[in-house]
């Protein structure tokens, strides 16, 4: 298994496969779980990094996850999880198959951060836990059955959400109502920090966002990586002047006009417009992108 330091205090570790352990030393999930039980550095991590576990486009990391959760206690110590580390070369995001987590809510109890790449066959159960404090997931498409459980969950300590929403062609199979309702019965009291971001829908979104209760807690908006507009760069314009408690507006990669950037900028706030995109033309129809979808 190939792994590596990621700090000086040997505190955090990538664990990963690269081609040859998988392709002809038969590595994989079910592998996986035994050499980081193994390895020595185990004891002392506080953050742990999953990369590729081998054919990440054909098996799913489930027998990583149970081993995890069957072994808990090696693994209680850990704050920091990242499951899915991984770029296009070693798998498309939206190939990566991940797995079931209900069974990491308990088997990690001093959990601070999660953050999963990919979404397909992703479940992530009764998400209930004391501690966590920020939940980021990174796809192409997010399932309204995942969203669900987010917006179920008991997280009373909360504080960073980040949802990559995507697109239909890639797992998103629901549309605003469903990150309106999200919104609307999720309870995060602690919550400073709200990303609805990757998304195609991205203007109905922010109004969602805007008309949602968690304005008047949070400090930094999160609606990047999407297709804002002017439609939706106007509904900034209007509505943010009356949420002073919100320092930062990230709206990097967007298709907002010159004028609309400069307004955007001259709100009392720290503001991110940076990766302005053009709308594309062909055959009379017009197209945007969201950042990450495949």
């Amino acid at each position: 298994m190939s792994a590596e330091l990621l700090k000086d205090d040997k505190s955090a570790k990538k664990y990963f496969y690269d081609y040859d352990e998988y392709e002809e030393q038969g590595k994989g999930p079910g592998t996986m779980a035994e050499e980081i039980l193994a390895d020595p550095d185990l004891p002392g991590l506080k953050e742990l990094v999953i990369g590729a576990w081998g054919n990440c486009w054909e098996d799913n990391c489930q027998p990583l996850l149970d081993g995890i959760a069957a072994h808990g206690d090696q693994f209680s110590q850990i704050r920091s999880l990242f499951v899915g580390d991984m770029d296009y070369e070693e798998c498309e995001v939206s190939w990566i198959i991940q797995g079931n987590f209900s069974g990491l809510w308990a088997a990690l109890p001093e959990l601070r951060e999660l953050t999963i790449k990919g979404s397909t066959d992703l479940v992530l159960g009764d998400v209930c836990h004391e501690k966590l404090e920020s939940l980021t997931i990174i796809c192409g498409g997010l399932s309204s059955d995942v969203i669900r459980s987010i917006q179920n969950a008991k997280l009373p300590n909360l504080k960073k959400l980040l949802l990559y929403i995507g697109i239909e062609d890639y797992g998103f199979d629901g549309n605003a109502d469903t990150v309106k309702e999200l919104l609307e019965k999720a309870e995060f009291p602690k919550l400073t920090y709200l990303g609805i971001a990757d998304s195609e829908i991205q203007d109905e979104l922010t109004e969602a966002v805007l008309g949602s209760k968690f304005m008047g807690q949070i400090d930094t908006l999160d609606l990047s990586c999407g297709t804002l507009t002017d439609k939706g760069g106007a509904l900034l314009l209007e509505k943010l002047p009356a949420w002073p408690n919100i320092k930062k507006l990230d709206a990097h990669h967007h298709y907002l006009s010159d004028e609309m950037m400069q307004k955007l900028s001259a709100l009392p706030m720290e503001v991110d417009v940076t990766e302005q995109n053009e709308v594309e033309v062909y055959r009379g129809e017009t197209y945007m992108n969201a950042m990450l979808t495949e």
